[in-house]
């Protein structure tokens, strides 16, 4: 294997950890950080159970799908660029718009959860832990970064290293 084709190697498996990360946090942030930090002093059972007895559930399985369909996608990319030969900086940004989309993803994985949560203890849908924002600082991080690195590939190299 010679140098561009192990430093895409490198770059897909980082790009995919990066992004399952990211997916992780997210689902820590839906599922359990948010409703303690919703609802101050209360057990993340008691919550769940509230919950329940008013008619409202902490859907899981729909959160767990949109964050995953990220890590499928990440999973995509690695072979594509793996397979492709790729440039190491192209697949560099392929992940890096993979993260900036993790904050609509994440928007749209959490809204639901936050919508029972609100109902069932008459809040607001947001955020309440402010976990969420390491979320948006990676995305943002990921958008400049992005930016760079497209703009410093324009006019270089093909997009593929000849084998």
């Amino acid at each position: 294997m010679n140098a561009p084709a192990v430093t895409t190697l490198r770059v897909a498996l980082g790009g995919v950890a990066a992004v399952t990360t990211y997916a992780l946090i997210a689902a820590v942030q839906i599922l359990v950080l948010n409703p303690l930090a919703a609802v101050p002093g209360s057990s993340l059972a008691a919550i769940y159970a509230e919950m329940d007895a008013v008619g409202e559930t902490m859907p899981v399985t729909m959160p767990l799908l949109l964050l995953g369909a990220g890590v499928v996608a990440a999973i995509a990319v690695a072979v594509l660029s793996i397979r492709s030969r790729l440039e190491p900086t192209l697949s560099a940004l392929l992940f890096l718009l993979l993260l900036i989309i993790g904050t609509p993803g994440y928007f749209v994985a959490s809204f639901g959860p936050g919508m029972n949560l609100a109902d069932a203890f008459m809040i607001s849908g947001g955020d309440h832990s402010r976990w969420s924002l390491l979320l948006y600082a990676v995305s943002l991080v990921a958008a400049v970064a992005a930016v760079v690195l497209a703009t410093r590939m324009r006019g270089s190299r093909p997009a593929v290293v000849k084998a």
